[in-house]
């Protein structure tokens, strides 16, 4: 096996990118560039039933837009062609052939019914689950348990069968987890997984122990929900004689709901009111969409940065890390064993992180669609100017809309209620005199705006704080945005007088 770096990410396309898929994406993304090795997209297709139309390019799509992206894959190519496992099922076979041929593995012709009559003639208080393995299996119809001239009629009669692996009897195998330490399973405890099922597709168990050899996989990271298949992978790579080949492993924690407990789910998501998959993913079957990261408002940076901190730190306390820096500080050691909460909050306070700091030019082309829908279009420049004067009001993509909508429309309401409060017959003639002097100011800049409104506001014996909110009401519509006197600069002279005279007609004496 090479010595250099080789991870792989194998997804199955039966549906969107949940948080924790992307997560074990990043973690081997960070772990092969921080070690200048290769990151592989191989996609894990050999469940004809669950496959899904479109969840392929879903997955390239969410890499790309994360900036993910796999030295190989089934698009980019590479030397281990081809990465789709639908594409390599003539491979399979003869390695299930070859552990029958050992003794580790036998042909199974059990039909679906029969199956089910072993669970539920076998089922008891001891037993409320019963699987095929080392106490069943000789009940069932099998080449252990025929005749061996019987199991030759039924494969020259292509009899439908599968291949199953004969798990042994008191056996304990082990290994050491990158992140866990050493761990140990009774080999009694796991039942006799299906290799080869009878359309001569591999199950997940088979294809991937072959595919991660013949693509020179050396370390291999996963959800800790694919520990109890370990003991299989094992005996397969210690009886396809691959055993000083097999890559490292490491089972990554769990995202766990707000509350910690239990698995985060696309259902939390829809109960809580925030998203689990990475882009929007519309079910063919059902045609609902589910919203995601993407659309909902999050720069992939930040999104990428949360993640990384699901379940990982460098120790330093630092929590605004680039790709790059994530790249460099990297370490598997510093993975934690215990599942991560995931806490929307924080997600959003990343991301506003990475708005308030983000150049304007790049948030340009991230919020001009969102403006757009809303009905709101202008020259680029104009728009650079408000998204700098907003952005760090806003957390999501579509905030600039609701924070920044009074720059290109007069506000459809004001809140009138909090003027009411303390109008009175002093403030209504300072903002009429006001209005009047505007009307006449000939330079337009916040500076001179100002100045106007401190002279005005003084003549007529006022406070700043008893008419500055007032302004900032009439111009935005509610008590939000930035300096008020550089709004009425922005807007311009007719919508400034406009809006002031407007407010004062509905406020009436």
């Amino acid at each position: 096996m090479s010595n250099r770096v080789r991870v792989r990410f194998a997804p199955s396309p039966t549906g969107g990118l949940h948080l924790g898929g992307v997560r074990t994406i990043l973690y081997n993304y960070l772990f092969a560039h921080h070690h200048g090795g290769q990151f592989v997209l191989r996609i894990e297709d050999t469940d004809q039933n669950r496959y899904v139309a479109d969840a392929e390019q879903y997955i390239y799509d969410c890499l790309e837009w994360c900036g993910l992206l796999p030295d190989e894959s089934p698009l980019k190519g590479g030397p281990y062609t081809p990465y789709r496992q639908s594409e390599r099922k003539p491979l399979y076979y003869q390695y299930a052939q070859q552990l029958v041929d050992a003794g580790y593995a036998y042909y199974a012709f059990d039909t679906v019914e029969e199956l089910e009559k072993m669970r539920h003639d076998l089922k008891n208080e001891h037993n409320p689950n019963p699987q095929y393995d080392h106490k069943t299996r000789m009940q069932m119809r099998n080449s252990l348990s025929l005749d061996p001239k019987e199991v030759v009629e039924l494969l020259n009669k292509q009899t439908p069968h599968v291949i199953r692996i004969k798990m042994p009897h008191n056996k304990t195998v082990s290994f050491t987890d990158m992140i866990r330490g050493e761990i140990h399973f009774d080999t009694s405890l796991v039942d006799d997984k299906v290799l080869l099922k009878a359309d001569g597709m591999p199950t997940y168990h088979l294809a991937v122990v072959v595919d991660d050899h013949l693509m020179q996989i050396t370390h291999a990271f996963r959800g800790e929900e694919w520990l109890p298949s370990a003991p299989v992978h094992l005996l397969l790579w210690e009886y396809l004689g691959w055993k000083e080949s097999m890559p490292q492993w490491a089972h990554l924690p769990l995202i766990l709901k707000p509350d910690g407990n239990g698995k985060l789910s696309k259902r939390d998501g829809d109960r809580l009111g925030f998203p689990v998959f990475a882009m929007d993913w519309k079910d063919p079957k059902t045609n609902e969409t589910t919203t995601g990261f993407k659309e909902i408002g999050f720069l992939p940076q930040a999104f990428v940065n949360m993640l990384a901190l699901l379940g990982w730190n460098d120790g330093s306390g630092q929590e605004i890390f680039s790709l790059d820096e994530l790249v460099q500080r990297f370490s598997i050691d510093r993975v934690h064993k215990g599942g991560a909460k995931f806490d929307y909050e924080k997600a959003k306070w990343f991301n506003h992180q990475y708005i308030q700091h983000a150049a304007d030019e790049l948030l340009l082309p991230l919020v001009k669609p969102y403006f757009e829908k809303a009905g709101i279009s202008a020259d680029d420049a104009y728009m650079l100017q408000v998204i700098g004067l907003i952005k760090e009001r806003c957390t999501l993509l579509p905030d600039f809309v609701q924070q920044g909508y009074f720059f290109f429309h007069t506000p459809k309401e004001i809140d009138l209620a909090s003027i009411q409060a303390k109008w009175e017959d002093r403030k209504k003639q300072f903002f009429e005199s006001w209005v009047e002097i505007l009307q006449s100011l000939e330079q337009w800049t916040h500076d001179e705006l100002e100045q106007s409104f401190n002279k005005t506001m003084e003549a007529h014996g006022l406070k700043k704080g008893d008419v500055l909110l007032p302004l900032r009401i009439m111009l935005v519509g509610g008590k939000y945005g930035p300096g008020v006197f550089v709004i009425a600069e922005m807007i311009g002279k007719a919508e400034t007088c406009n809006r002031v005279k407007a407010a004062l007609a509905q406020l009436g004496n």
